[in-house]
């Protein structure tokens, strides 16, 4: 039987789920999920091997309108998801009715790839609603597939799946057949802190953070990890500590729990908090952090 692989990018708005669809098909959480727009800053590859198929999925930023130099690099992975995809997933939820931007929903209408369109949450809606809905995106995006689903429930997942590795073209492995990711070790850990103050803190301070892990090292039956919450002000780094340290503890008990989840192994690790200005707009910080691909 011929082997096929190839790369499946998933889109859409901000919120619509498609970090939840990522890891519901990896089987693992590599994306992190909170109720907060804007979760996923980086291109995510997840790498699901069969005997005969790899398929490469891309979760993306969700799709917004570039405010600071932040997001500009954000749209930008967005905008390399359309350059390499040989399928393309865009993703939409109950009750929406456009793209935020005109470009990119022009770039999917006139796909020349196989396009799926997602329509997630269902389970939040009734029959009628579900059946208008499939026909407002009929309409709109006239060369897609629509699969009504529930990435949460886990509802159609499969049958979107299967569907995705009919269309893929026959190719050999691009990565390892035991690789899960494209990203390493200490993203993940940066990921699951980044998540946790997501989580916890409120307004503009999850925006203004960024995390960077300055020590990994791995023995046995025991990781050590060292992590630095980088934030814009001084106010920030109060705010993050709370008092007596209290917040910045609830972090790292909740993040250590899920690390260890993740790695299987014991994990010890130490917060740290430091003010980096402006780090949102600097262009050389965005390329320390991995953002500007320029």
């Amino acid at each position: 039987m011929a082997h096929k692989a190839g790369f499946v990018n998933i889109i859409g708005n901000p919120n619509v789920g498609k970090s939840t669809l990522m890891n519901a098909f990896v089987g693992e959480k590599l994306s992190i999920i909170t109720s907060k727009a804007q979760t996923t800053r980086h291109r995510i590859l997840g790498i699901v091997n069969g005997e005969d198929f790899q398929v490469i999925l891309s979760d993306t930023p969700g799709i917004i309108k570039p405010a600071y130099e932040l997001q500009e690099s954000m749209m930008d992975f967005v905008k390399s998801a359309f350059e390499d995809a040989d399928v393309l997933v865009y993703m939409v939820e109950v009750g929406e009715k456009s793209l935020k931007d005109e470009r990119f929903f022009n770039k999917i209408t006139h796909s020349e790839i196989p396009v799926l369109l997602l329509l997630n949450k269902i389970d939040t809606s009734n029959q009628e609603q579900l059946e208008a809905q499939v026909e407002l995106w009929k309409d709109q995006v006239p060369n897609a597939e629509i699969y009504p689903i529930s990435a949460l429930e886990g509802f159609n997942v499969e049958n979107v799946f299967n569907r995705l590795v009919e269309l893929l073209p026959e190719s050999p492995a691009f990565y390892p057949k035991d690789q899960l990711t494209d990203k390493p070790e200490r993203f993940f850990v940066n990921e699951t802190i980044r998540e946790k103050i997501l989580l916890h803190y409120k307004k503009e301070i999850p925006y203004a953070v960024e995390v960077e892990t300055e020590e990994f090292f791995e023995d046995e039956d025991i990781i050590r990890i060292r992590s630095v919450i980088m934030v814009e002000r001084d106010t920030q780094k109060g705010i993050i500590i709370g008092h007596k340290g209290t917040a910045i503890k609830r972090v790292g008990t909740e993040a250590r729990k899920d690390l260890e989840a993740f790695f299987g192994k014991q994990i010890h690790i130490e917060l740290y908090v430091k003010v980096n200005k402006n780090w949102r707009s600097n262009q050389n910080q965005l390329r320390r952090f991995g953002y500007n691909q320029k």
